[in-house]
């Protein structure tokens, strides 16, 4: 498969350098993602401005699980193996949980209680764009009203990220991971 639109190719501007200079580690190319956003100026800096990578209201770790857990119902492999070859061992999410992400479910005994609330948050969002109010309740006694803003905008950007990276085809990075396969029954 290959992408539908092409990447932008260097020299970018000296904006868009920029952007790349400051989310991308010394030496590493931008992703596929990020270059391809680089086709037209106005779109990558606003796509960037709101990407909630910066420290906010949310562990490093249940910024990742939220991550993961929304672009894995969306299908975006690009995405979710971004994230899981870049943080998936840095914030300590072992084999069954990676797996749990993608196949499984609050339900599952790798969650914590308090993860097991953010997975339900991302499955509620995803299947009605809501939450209810026994749900916001357990939320809200755990999260400040600061994070739970932060958990929904987040939900919402990978998302976002998740239509772009399906819908643009974009093929996967060198690096990424790709989801596990289903466990046969």
């Amino acid at each position: 498969m290959s992408a539908r639109i092409d990447p932008a190719q260097p020299p970018y501007s000296d904006k868009i350098q920029a952007l790349f200079d400051g989310i991308m580690p010394p030496g590493v190319a931008p992703l596929t993602l990020f270059t391809t956003l680089a086709n037209d100026e106005r779109l990558i800096t606003r796509f960037m401005s709101g990407g909630l990578l910066d420290k906010g209201h949310l562990t490093l770790r249940q910024r990742e699980m939220v991550i993961d857990r929304v672009t894995a119902q969306n299908k975006s492999e690009y995405e979710w193996g971004v994230h899981v070859a870049l943080f998936a061992e840095r914030v300590e999410l072992d084999k069954d949980q990676i797996y749990s992400l993608v196949h499984g479910g609050a339900g599952d005994a790798c969650w914590s209680e308090e993860e097991k609330l953010l997975i339900k948050l991302c499955d509620a969002l995803h299947g009605d764009a809501n939450v209810d109010d026994d749900l916001w309740a357990d939320l809200s006694n755990i999260f400040s009203d600061a994070a739970l803003i932060e958990l929904l905008l987040l939900a919402g950007f990978y998302r976002t990220v998740s239509y772009l990276t399906n819908a643009l085809r974009l093929p996967l990075e060198t690096f990424s991971a790709q989801f596990p396969a289903a466990k046969s029954v």
